[in-house]
């Protein structure tokens, strides 16, 4: 028994096929829209591409780029095949493109659901990305004389304020890396000489931060340096005292930003999905139905459409033989070559007759 088995007259054919090309034109509409968010958030993620670890963030926008043109160039196609399929001597030269196209179309929503999936399962990666990409970066923060690394002073400054965070999981994170380059250092200061004596790697390492870790809406001047040391400082107590610095660290706040863009985008490629899926349902509908006339000389006549020709469980077993034939016959095939070889490799004996 057919899959949502419908009988159609001209007139309900003629008002699917006007419906659908519709939905073919929207979906267009759709493509562009999905193609539009995956080039933004491409340029989003490279804005910030010194701060993140590797290039596989960019699968994400990569696939959605590639999901928009796809989806821009299917439903053209089933616009135009809608639009020649009122007239029965242009549809005749899309019948034998059909079948093909419909698996394609199958194809293509099961990729668009995937891609959905990916853009709320990317967050773990994405942390992991941005958690060794913040790290590497604020070692270099004080290279503002190197060549290549000039820039990432800047960079760090502007994320940190443009985003309200500070370090990679916090301000301490400033504690445990060299940030002042030795340009400024005073090595004949007593101060520096011991700090530096007494770190192993020779580093000088100190308890403060750079100004854009400062939190403006702080009542009192910035307190950057000897930040944990309370006494330094008049009234002042680090562990209770949270408008001085950003508490927050970046990996979090950048973490925050992309996954709730990835997420929005996610819940709007599903949308198209569920979108595209009832255009492939309705393009089924209308190519079985026409498929079915029983007298092509009268357009008018009834037709039926359905989904499957058969129920869903008898369609999965006709694949499932279907399979087990293609792989019978290659096996087959394997076989009689690996004969043909072995025929190949014996060589007749030589006889020779006594003289």
């Amino acid at each position: 028994m057919a899959l949502l088995k419908i009988k159609f007259s001209q007139k309900k054919r003629v008002k699917l096929a006007q419906g659908l090309w519709l939905m073919n034109w929207l979906s267009v509409f759709a493509g562009i829209l999905v193609f539009s968010m995956g080039l933004f958030l491409k340029i989003e993620l490279r804005k910030r591409s010194e701060v993140m670890d590797n290039a596989e963030s960019h699968f994400v926008p990569n696939s959605l780029i590639l999901m928009g043109i796809l989806s821009c160039a299917f439903n053209g196609f089933a616009g135009k095949i809608c639009y020649d399929s009122l007239d029965p001597a242009k549809f005749a030269k899309w019948k034998p493109l059909l079948k093909p196209y419909m698996a394609l179309c199958f194809l293509f929503n099961i990729l668009i659901f995937f891609v959905a999936l990916i853009c709320f399962l990317m967050r773990g990666n994405l942390e992991s990305t941005l958690a060794q990409g913040l790290k590497n970066s604020m070692k270099f923060y004080r290279d503002t004389d190197t060549p290549g690394r000039c820039f990432m002073k800047k960079t760090i400054d502007m994320l940190q304020i443009e985003f309200k965070c500070c370090g990679n999981n916090g301000f301490k994170d400033w504690f445990e890396i060299q940030w002042i380059s030795n340009r400024y250092l005073d090595f004949s200061s007593k101060e520096v000489k011991d700090r530096i004596k007494s770190n192993v790697d020779g580093r000088y390492l100190v308890d403060g931060v750079p100004f854009s870790c400062c939190n403006p809406s702080s009542p009192r001047p910035c307190i950057q340096y000897q930040v944990t040391n309370n006494s330094a400082h008049y009234s002042y107590d680090y562990q209770t005292e949270e408008l001085n610095l950003w508490r927050r660290g970046c990996r979090e706040a950048l973490l925050h930003y992309y996954s709730s863009m990835m997420t929005s985008m996610g819940a709007v490629v599903l949308l198209v999905w569920l979108f595209e899926m009832s255009v492939t349902v309705g393009l089924r509908l209308l190519h079985t139905s026409l498929e079915s006339i029983p007298n092509p000389e009268d357009p008018e006549c009834e037709s039926e459409g359905w989904i499957l020709e058969n129920s869903l469980k008898d369609t999965l077993k006709s694949a499932l033989e279907s399979l087990k034939k293609i792989g019978k016959l290659n096996q087959v095939e394997a076989d009689a070559e690996g004969a043909e070889g072995g025929e190949a490799g014996k060589t007749p004996a030589v006889t020779t007759n006594p003289s």
